[in-house]
């Protein structure tokens, strides 16, 4: 039997080639017909329909942009919903909030279905590479039945314990990746701001203790001003706007994440929402550039 895979997207579709690659009989189907024949040519069959992958997968892996699209292809709050789910392990792979994703395990195993999220660590490098690492919350059966099957698409699975633990894991880790990006795009502002060519900068941060898989390659970016997309814009501000809303859930005061969102929230304002998140240099570019009176307007 196939596995089901939904959302062929800049994730989606390598994750599903590696599933592939892996051995895997995968049955795909997206909203786009964008990325479908890069699938196939890994041997990833297309499905017809959305309901031919319910039809006949039993495991059905969701990688989709945002809620509504979950919500659209489960035919949530509609009578598709319940037929699609009963009998079947539903595993998203997509970033929403703890309270959406709660919400929405409780409805799967009302309706006789099992569900188990997924989030990934890792973007589309990572995704092309079998690099990612998988978080993963559910009923422990469910888990140890997902996780030799995610297991190809990275370096490492990671049980987090019941939904919605592995989401608020990876909204943690991303606090500190969207920070972290945001704070090399200041970096090497200040760098170019006093006259220090940024390939320059690049080397001298590169070489040092601070360097890691991320500052490579997004301040390789950078330097190039190359902002062709890993991880977009767009996707990101969704996410630093889940990690601000998880961290007032919890009570926190996250400075760093509510500027960063600022920077994002600006970067996406500038038409820069598909490219990669490398591009908020130009949204930090264009505040050090504002008059000092409208900085913090």
């Amino acid at each position: 039997m196939p596995i089901g895979f939904i959302g062929l997207g800049v994730m989606g579709t390598p994750m599903a080639i590696q599933l592939a690659k892996a051995g895997n009989a995968v049955l795909a189907w997206s909203r786009s017909s964008h990325n479908d024949a890069a699938v196939q040519a890994a041997g990833v069959r297309i499905a017809g329909s959305l309901d031919t992958v319910f039809e006949q997968c039993t495991t059905v892996v969701l990688m989709l942009a945002n809620d509504a699209a979950i919500d659209s292809v489960l035919g949530r709050q509609s009578p598709a919903f319940a037929p699609r789910v009963r009998g079947r392990r539903l595993v998203n792979m997509g970033t929403s909030s703890a309270t959406y994703a709660l919400a929405l395990a409780r409805e799967v195993d009302a309706n006789g279905g099992r569900y188990v999220e997924a989030p990934v660590s890792g973007s589309r490098v990572q995704a092309e590479n079998a690099q990612l690492v998988i978080l993963l919350a559910g009923a422990a059966d469910d888990i140890a039945q997902v996780t030799p099957l995610l297991a190809p698409l990275g370096r490492q699975c990671v049980a987090c314990g019941e939904v919605p633990a592995a989401l608020r894991m990876k909204l943690s880790v991303n606090l500190y990746l969207i920070t972290l990006v945001t704070g090399l795009a200041e970096a090497a502002h200040l760098a170019e701001s006093q006259g220090i060519a940024l390939e320059r900068f690049a080397e001298v941060l590169n070489a040092g203790p601070m360097a890691s898989d991320v500052s490579r390659i997004k301040l390789d970016k950078m330097v190039r001003g190359d902002y062709a997309v890993q991880a977009s814009i767009a996707d990101v501000f969704k996410n630093s706007q889940l990690v601000a809303g998880a961290a007032r859930e919890a009570g926190m005061q996250a400075p760093l994440i509510a500027a960063s969102d600022a920077l994002f929230a600006r970067t996406l304002a500038m038409g820069l929402g598909g490219q990669d998140m490398a591009a908020v240099l130009e949204a930090v570019r264009a505040r050090w550039a504002a008059p000092m009176d409208s900085v913090d307007g």
